[in-house]
């Protein structure tokens, strides 16, 4: 019984390395296009029904909260079933290795907004600038196993949040500073996605 839970113990290793050393494949470019019309569609929103977001928090949140975990939600099921359709045997693996990598900076992002709200409300013009840069930090401990331009991606995502930072108070709740990172950002990872997948085919 012990030679077979140590022979279990080791294939299910050989798998977990097999997938650390594979390309992940399990995002769509589509998807994830889709997910930066979101972000546009938002700002639209915004524009439209909070003229001054800096005085109405609740709402701003609601606003890119809800675009956030749809966009989330959309991405996260599109994953598993591509991931299943391409990766196969190995889909389990790469799934929970994606989700590993990317859940930290979901969590810091999520747990931020509660603390700085909670504790210096005044400072909550910073929340764009830091969700794009925990963003940013999602994608990079994420590069291992994605095509190697998908690093653009998140230096993108790193100086927009930064630059949303640097304007200060005045701009930071402007549609504009949700709109340009998130929008243009996940339409640069969804071409990097989508440039791999050809060559990768043409290779084949």
């Amino acid at each position: 019984m012990n030679d077979l839970s140590r022979a279990l113990s080791d294939i299910s290793s050989i798998r977990k390395q097999v997938a650390n050393s594979t390309e992940f494949r399990g995002y769509g470019p589509a998807t994830l296009a889709t997910t930066g019309v979101f972000a546009a569609l938002a700002a639209v929103v915004q524009q439209l029904w909070l003229a001054n977001a800096g005085n109405h928090i609740a709402e701003y949140l609601s606003i890119w909260v809800s675009t956030a975990a749809l966009s989330a939600a959309l991405a996260g099921f599109q994953m598993c079933t591509r991931a299943r359709r391409i990766h196969s045997a190995l889909s389990d693996e790469m799934i929970h290795m994606a989700v590993e990598q990317a859940l930290p900076s979901i969590v810091a992002g999520l747990l931020l907004t509660v603390v700085l709200l909670g504790s210096a409300p005044h400072s909550a013009w910073m929340l764009p600038g830091m969700w794009q840069i925990l963003f940013s930090l999602g994608i990079f401990s994420s590069c291992r196993f994605l095509p190697k331009p998908m690093l653009a991606a998140g230096v993108w995502y790193l100086l927009t949040g930064l630059i949303c930072i640097s304007i200060g108070n005045a701009q930071a709740f402007s549609p504009l500073a949700m709109a340009i990172p998130f929008g243009a950002g996940q339409m640069l990872i969804a071409a990097v996605l989508r440039f791999s997948s050809s060559k990768v085919e043409g290779e084949i």
